[in-house]
């Protein structure tokens, strides 16, 4: 289902303890252990963003492969890979198109997959039994 290429570095860091209010774009990874009040947003693919145990992010975020353990008030797009792990808190629709939820994790939004892709074509399906 994915390939397995190697996943983006994370090279920027909220600390904890540390608060940013505005929205925040980032290359590559984030990790996020502080609090935001915006939104964070990636500006490359791929990209991660890692919302920590202690983290709280008031806002949307926007990346390819998302792991949420802290809170999240705000909508999650995920265009690859969506982790809410089991401390996992988010208010708010969750958008993905592929989806990991661990036990204890907590979602008070709607559940929103991608939609799939109807480009190809698939054959016709013939039953030998009709044959003639």
């Amino acid at each position: 289902m994915f390939s397995r290429k190697k996943p983006p570095p994370i090279k920027s860091l909220i600390a904890q303890g540390t608060r940013v209010q505005g929205d925040v774009l980032f290359a590559d990874g984030l990790r996020v252990d502080g609090e935001v009040i915006g939104d964070l947003r990636s500006s490359a693919e791929p990209s991660i963003v890692v919302v920590s145990e202690s983290a709280k992010v008031e806002g949307a975020v926007h990346a390819a492969h998302v792991i949420v353990n802290g809170t999240v008030e705000g909508p999650v797009y995920a265009t690859e890979l969506l982790e809410v792990q089991p401390k996992a808190r988010i208010t708010g629709n969750v958008h993905y198109k592929a989806l990991e939820m661990h036990q204890g994790a907590v979602i008070a939004g709607q559940l929103c997959p991608a939609a799939p892709l109807l480009l190809e074509e698939k054959p016709t399906l013939k039953l030998a039994s009709n044959a003639q």
